[in-house]
């Protein structure tokens, strides 16, 4: 199947029920991610600042770029310009730098507070208490250039669906949590992001919002 078809077979399955679908386009090169915008894909996910900085300025501009992989601080100067949705903020020292770098751009830039879910010590993310401390912490109430959109987590890699399926259930339910006691008169904190090709159907029947979809829709690296 064409990339076409591919995002077809997915709009018709995720449109209907309010799924977000990021195109996961690292290490693809310009003209895949443009037969994809050409095919009606507008959300597109990145996990190396230098990748989505050189892809940036050569394809549209309407597209809504998604940082998905692991940021460091140093690195937030180059994409906050332009970034849509950073997804894996994993500490208060990154959020504050992401809220420097919008001040400067005069910009307010939308986040996701990586948890960390997996059964493995090389993912990132804030453990529930960590992110607690943070939401409760003066410092987070004092940034006014981020716009925390709500959570992102990925699962442990394995076969066991069961396993997997409790990495969702355990976020989807630190979600309706954090919801309740610190953004419920917030519209902004809607999104769950969570699944990717192996495991996004699991995802959505545990509540995502948003799945990052690389090689279903463009194939094997």
């Amino acid at each position: 199947m064409s990339i076409s078809d591919n995002l077809k077979a997915f709009k018709m399955e995720l449109d209907p029920i309010g799924v977000t679908l990021v195109a996961v386009s690292k290490t693809k090169p310009e003209e895949l991610i443009r037969e994809a915008y050409d095919a009606g894909q507008r959300d597109f996910g990145e996990n190396i600042v230098q990748e989505m900085v050189a892809k940036q300025p050569l394809l549209p501009a309407d597209i809504r770029w998604h940082m998905v992989g692991h940021l460091q601080t140093n690195k937030v100067k180059y994409i906050a310009p332009f970034v849509h949705l950073i997804h894996s903020v994993d500490s208060l020292k990154l959020l504050k730098e992401i809220n420097k770098q919008a001040l400067k751009n005069e910009r307010v830039i939308d986040c996701l507070f990586q948890v960390h879910i997996a059964d493995e010590d090389t993912k990132f993310g804030f453990s529930h208490e960590e992110l607690v401390e943070v939401l409760r912490s003066e410092e987070f109430g004092q940034l006014k250039n981020v716009r925390i959109r709500g959570l992102m987590g990925i699962a442990t890699h394995t076969d066991n669906q069961n396993h997997v399926k409790e990495d969702f259930y355990e976020l989807a339910t630190l979600f309706k949590g954090i919801k309740q006691v610190y953004f419920r008169r917030s519209a902004d904190f809607k999104e769950l992001s969570m699944g990717m090709t192996q495991d996004y159907k699991l995802a959505i029947e545990q509540g995502s919002t948003m799945v990052r979809i690389g090689s279903a829709i463009f194939g094997g690296r």
